[in-house]
């Protein structure tokens, strides 16, 4: 398919375009990459922003039970919703399992829903190297929501904060120490905290918990683009669809709140200018890796740092010497 075809499909809403296309910028082949770009540059005409929502949590806090019961209620109030769900590599193999469709069984029904699970192909910070691409591609199909799920890491899971307009940390009832809310990382950057499960004999616990990252926020210093009672901790529970409309609301009265008051769009270029700069970084190594001579140095220093030798500081410095970097 040519990219004038894929494009004006996408912008019609064809939900098969949209899947060739977020296949296509998650190609690593030169000649994929050429025709993504020059998709994406197509389709930054097309109108259309839509609320990026990024949703993070340690694996098991039912991040996929969440983002399915959320999504039935966007889609139910009239909301076009993507949902990209980010799963780990092997770090032997390099696969994934790819499941999540499985777990949003009436999502992934739903004519106005699109799930699109991603490897992480080892990417750090939690979200898959061509997710903020695949983005740009779901607003150009007419989705007003994106829901982005990371792989859930933990505290090096911040990432996605660099590509979303609401980080959303979803949090388990008796989850273990509560002064992990004070800690520096994700905690910090989170918009909402939604402390899950809050439901059944789980109940009392989760609003123990509510409370305790409620106290913890409030010894954060409050954001300049946040108003005063943000971020805040709310209980949720997805499997009795409890609280999901007060979470709803409350990032709804975020993000109109930093709309309004010019934080919004400020972010969205602070966000594009950090993603400059990664991608600029990420073709200085990949040009690297390509360069025989470079790779032929790395591997003899590599290996005199292995028999110890050399320390591994002496050694990058003088790889970093042998490619005209000084520090």
């Amino acid at each position: 398919m040519q990219t004038d075809e894929l494009a004006e499909r996408i912008c019609k809403g064809e939900r098969r375009a949209l899947a060739r296309a977020i296949t296509l910028v998650e190609s690593g082949r030169a000649d994929h990459r050429e025709q993504a770009q020059a998709l994406l540059d197509r389709l930054t005409r097309a109108p259309g922003q839509a609320l990026r929502i990024g949703l993070s949590g340690t694996p098991g806090v039912g991040k996929s039970t969440f983002i399915e019961s959320f999504g039935m209620m966007l889609t139910g109030q009239g909301h076009k919703v993507a949902v990209l769900a980010v799963d780990p590599s092997s770090a032997r193999s390099g696969g994934s399992i790819l499941g999540d469709k499985t777990r949003m069984e009436h999502l992934s029904r739903d004519p106005n829903a699109f799930i699109r699970p991603s490897p992480s192909q080892s990417a750090l910070g939690g979200v898959a190297r061509r997710t903020r691409e695949a983005v740009a591609l779901c607003e150009a199909a007419g989705f007003d929501i994106v829901l982005i799920e990371t792989v859930g890491v933990g505290q090096s899971e911040t990432m996605v904060a660099e590509m979303t307009d609401l980080f959303i940390l979803l949090m388990a009832p008796a989850g273990g120490d509560e002064l992990q809310g004070v800690k520096r990382g994700i905690m910090e950057m989170a918009d909402l905290i939604l402390v899950n499960k809050a439901d059944g004999d789980l109940k009392p616990a989760a609003e123990r918990t509510r409370a305790d990252y409620a106290g913890a926020l409030r010894l954060l210093r409050r954001r300049p683009q946040d108003p005063e009672d943000f971020p805040k901790a709310i209980c949720v529970s997805a499997v009795a669809r409890s609280g999901l409309d007060q979470a709803w609301q409350e990032m709804q009265t975020l993000a109109d709140w930093r709309r309004d008051h010019s934080h919004f769009d400020r972010r969205r270029a602070e966000q594009a200018r950090y993603w400059f700069g990664e991608e600029v970084r990420r073709g200085l190594l990949a040009r690297l890796e390509e360069d025989a001579e470079a790779r032929a140095r790395m591997a003899t220093l590599g290996e005199q740092v292995a028999k110890g030798d050399l320390t591994v500081a002496r050694a990058t410095a003088q790889m970093l010497a042998t490619l005209g970097v000084h520090r």
